[in-house]
């Protein structure tokens, strides 16, 4: 009877996952957080006078696992406010001595925004990073053992030159490498508030004569900072750009889907997800191994990405505030949740990862000209050798290769003056021996891969060490 897909489809799939973020983002979450937040006002309003003892700290410190939702709802029947339903409730539950400190000074908002950024940051440190950095390490393993593996390079789809396997993940490593540092900073960036109705401490101002150290006092108590400035609500930059930066992860993480969803194609072969001996992959074509959990990463990102609208939207709002962004915001769990899946859906993916070599190597001497991908070092070290037009000369070769159904070194050969003066210029700067000649260099497209297994070792090294 559920309604969001990730309360069953996803959820059945990776039980410990999504029970580790409905502790931060189910509405019990939201519920026992704001009781929280309400339980740290208290105790920060009992510290400040002195008042505060063991035993009244240990209540208010356990207070929202013993409050439940349905406790809170009751009481929202009767006062149409829920903010307010939860104040009666939390004050039912205290001694006189501290439920005349329950919501004091406070605005709904100053509950909500500060309960909010508390459970973020703690879902952001306790569950969605450690997973990312997982995923970060378990790329940076491939990038290394597959450093030297050769694979033809693809721009627009077409064979370029050769790069490695390795090297070719280790893009993704430097970019989610960049991206889950910065989630981590962003998320650490979170800030409440405790500055009243429309921000200037008004309340706070008949009972503190340092309210701003007041507030710090009581966002102390939730390990948060306070906004720099806010009216009724907190700054919105802070969530905005922690999501944005979740948003960038995400689409790294899809960009990485659909590459090894290509790669798994029938014609090209390179790579092939993990497939169990009782799987099916088609109800009608029995011989099918779809790529399917890579397409399911693309799909979750098609379908979240585009919030982001919204995040943008919530940007906006009127004066010191309105009420537009109040449903969407009930939504940014569901967002980060559907990402967290995405995530924990590619580790899988590659942790049951298989390369076939063969077809990367034969892939890679393959394409409408045989050793086509040469093409290059041809033309810069004809032009090396002073030729002024060296470009258009290897062209038509290719286009000769190409008619006459050869490789490229075979219609190299036939224009011996080209050839002649690559080879002398292979020779020269050690590519070739001296004894070999430039067919032997285009023979064997592996070996011309720039500095790709370098590259690819030294990116696995610095993202492997990301850390807390």
């Amino acid at each position: 009877m559920n309604i969001s897909p990730l309360d069953h489809r996803y959820s059945c799939s990776e039980r410990e996952l999504f029970e580790s973020l409905a502790r931060y983002f189910s509405e019990d979450a939201a519920v026992r957080s704001a009781v929280y937040a309400e339980a740290a006002l208290v105790r920060a309003h009992l510290a400040e006078r002195g008042l505060e003892t063991a035993a009244l700290r240990k209540l208010l410190m356990e207070l929202h696992t013993k409050i439940t939702p349905e406790a809170v709802y009751d009481e929202e029947e009767r006062t149409h406010h829920f903010i307010r339903a939860l104040v009666n409730v939390v004050q039912r539950a205290l001694p006189p001595e501290a439920a005349q400190f329950v919501h004091l000074g406070a605005t709904s908002a100053d509950i909500l925004d500060s309960a909010l950024a508390w459970r973020i940051k703690a879902a952001m440190r306790e569950a969605v990073l450690p997973l990312l950095r997982a995923l970060l390490k378990k790329i940076c393993a491939i990038t290394k053992s597959e450093a030297y593996t050769p694979q033809v390079g693809r721009t627009h789809g077409q064979h370029a030159v050769p790069i490695t396997l390795g090297f070719a993940f280790a893009g993704f490593a430097a970019r989610l490498g960049k991206s889950v540092q910065e989630i981590e900073a962003r998320s650490k960036a979170l800030c409440g508030k405790l500055s009243g109705a429309v921000g200037a401490y008004n309340a706070l101002t008949l009972i503190y004569s340092d309210c701003e150290g007041f507030e710090r006092r009581f966002l102390s108590e939730m390990e948060l900072e306070p906004s720099e400035y806010s009216t009724q609500i907190v700054e919105p930059e802070y969530l905005l750009r922690l999501l944005l930066e979740i948003n960038i992860a995400f689409g790294i993480i899809a960009n990485l889907a659909d590459d090894l969803r290509h790669l798994q194609r029938s014609e090209i072969g390179e790579v092939r997800e993990g497939f169990s001996t009782s799987q099916v992959g088609s109800s009608t074509m029995p011989q099918k191994r779809n790529p399917w959990n890579s397409e399911h990463i693309k799909s979750l990102w098609k379908t979240f990405m585009p919030r982001v609208t919204t995040f943008f939207l919530d940007q906006i709002s009127e004066h010191q505030r309105d009420l537009t962004g109040s449903a969407s915001q009930r939504f940014t769990g569901e967002y980060i949740t559907g990402f967290a899946m995405a995530a924990q859906r590619m580790f899988n993916v590659l942790e049951g990862l298989d390369f076939d070599r063969g077809r990367l190597a034969a892939n890679l001497d393959s394409g409408s000209i045989p050793g086509g991908v040469l093409a290059e070092p041809a033309y810069i070290m004809l032009a090396e050798s002073g030729i002024k037009d060296a470009h258009e000369i290897i062209r038509k070769i290719t286009l000769n290769a190409e008619s006459l159904g050869i490789s490229f070194g075979e219609a190299l050969q036939q224009d011996e003056s080209s050839f002649k003066a690559i080879e002398f210029e292979l020779k020269k700067r050690r590519i070739i021996g001296e004894n070999e000649d430039a067919g032997s260099f285009f023979s064997k497209p592996e070996l011309y891969r720039g500095l790709a297994a370098e590259k690819a070792l030294s990116i696995a090294k610095k993202y492997m060490q990301c850390e807390a």
